[in-house]
Parts: structure tokens; sequence; C-alpha cells
């Protein structure tokens, strides 16, 4: 094949993509969960692979919501972040530390660490980013903010009841790939899809992860 004909189907695919996000959050007011790089295991939590190439939440009646995309999960981080000392840290569910740093406007990189080894490391870049630990749920939305938790676990396939009074209709679409339906009002408003990363999002103060093992979970 080719470079032309390379070249034209890469852009007749970012076409189609970017049509489909488009169609995904038409009248949704949201924020989102993004990129990031690693692969980890941790004793307590040990890091899920970290889902979604595209995701959209959810809206409430006031009109607001929220959006989610993907994030993945590892051990290794730049050669700059072994001499940077974090923003900020916090602790998480599981009692491991999470340190935040800043890199730019709506740009955080969120560091798991336990007993001074990284378990894991992802990035919120203008989207939210999410990551099923096998256990433990992290949020870090573009804002830096982040949210942990335990529980509030259901297994897909099914329609659940998730907090903050959306619904989910969870779906399995292939080996590692599962799409969630969110839903308020009885309409559906958005997507997520865990397709070999985790999906994670923050609806308004509801944060959602669905992971690659078929399971979402929520918290306010």
């Amino acid at each position: 094949m080719s470079s032309n004909t390379v070249a034209r189907t890469v852009r007749r695919r970012t076409l189609r993509a970017a049509a489909v996000a488009l169609v995904a959050v038409a009248g949704l007011t949201l924020t989102a969960c993004n990129d990031s790089d690693a692969n980890a295991s941790k004793p307590a939590a040990s890091a899920g692979s970290n889902s979604a190439d595209s995701a959209t939440g959810a809206k409430g009646s006031d009109g607001s919501g929220a959006k989610g995309s993907d994030a993945k999960v590892g051990t290794e981080s730049g050669a700059a972040d072994a001499t940077a000392s974090p923003d900020r840290t916090e602790t998480l569910a599981d009692g491991s530390t999470g340190e935040i740093y800043e890199l730019g406007e709506q740009h955080y990189r969120l560091k798991i660490v336990n007993d001074g080894d990284v378990l894991a490391t992802f990035e919120a870049n203008g989207e939210d980013a999410g990551l099923d630990a096998n256990g433990m749920y992290v949020v870090l939305t573009m804002g830096g903010e982040v949210q942990s938790w335990m529980g509030d676990e259901h297994q897909a396939p099914g329609t659940f009841k998730l907090a903050g009074g959306w619904t989910a209709k969870v779906t399995k679409v292939g080996e590692a790939q599962y799409r969630a339906e969110i839903i308020g009002h009885g309409d559906v408003m958005g997507t997520m899809e865990a397709n070999g990363h985790d999906a994670g999002l923050d609806a308004n103060g509801v944060y959602i992860v669905l992971s690659t093992r078929g399971v979402i979970s929520a918290h306010e």
C-alpha cells in the first residue's frame, strides 16, 4: 500500500472517530478522563488495566453532566519524575499514597506509591482519568482532584443503579471490552467504553470507573 493510501486511510478513520465523539457528546455539558501511562501490581490493590478509548458520561435534569475517555496504567514514568517533587499528596482508600503533579493547564499526573514503590502512574490531560486497581477505584480529574474508594461494585453484564441517581447498562462487547450506557431520567445520556484500558469519569461529583474486567463502580 502506498504512503498516500495509508495517509488517506488514517484521515478517514480519524474523521469517523471524531464524528462518533461529536454525536456522543451532543447536548451534554461534560468533564472527562484522559490517557496516561503505566502498568502496576500492588499488595492491597494491584492496579488493573486502565480503560476506555472513548467515553461520555451523563447529565442531570439541569443540563449538567460528565464525559470520560481513556487512561492507561503502569510502573514507568518520565525521567523528570525521578527528581520532581509532587505538588501535593493524598492518602488513598487502600492506605497507599497518591502523589499529584501539576504538569500544565488541566493536565495532572497521579502516582500511586506504597512503601516507596511506584505502583501505578496515570494522567488527566484535558479530560478526567480513571483506574480500577483490583478493588480500589481512582478518578483523577482534569482539575487535579483525586477521588478513591473501595466497594460499590457491579459485575457486568447487567443494568445497575449507581450513586447520584444514575443507571448504567453494561454489556460485554469483546474480550476485555465492555460498554456502559449511562442513563438519567430514562434517557441514555452517554456511554463509557473499557477496551483494553479502564475508563473513568467525574459526572458532576459522581465518580465512575468501568474496568476491562467488566466491573463498574461509582462513588459520590
